[in-house]
């Protein structure tokens, strides 16, 4: 998980929304890290569906690039689910 908000990160460590694949594991900040895959993406944008909470639910939201990261970890509620 990154350790900075998207205002505290650098330009060098944010990737274009393109780089990012569907089905790729991403974290994706909203209020606070979470764990998401990638629906779809663009150059401006990526579509992710990630966990808003610690239940078990999930959401679905745009995310500009630098409300993304790499993710290698794997979470059971979005990576257990098809994308």
């Amino acid at each position: 998980m990154p350790s900075a908000t998207p205002a505290g990160r650098g330009l060098a460590e944010i990737l274009s929304a393109d780089a990012y694949r569907p089905g790729q594991r991403v974290w994706f900040f909203r209020g606070s890290w979470r764990p998401a895959v990638v629906l779809q993406s663009s150059q401006r944008a990526a579509m992710v569906r990630y966990s808003p909470s610690a239940g078990r639910g999930t959401g679905v939201d745009t995310a500009i690039a630098a409300d993304l990261a790499m993710r290698d970890e794997f979470d059971s509620v979005i990576d257990g689910q098809t994308p």
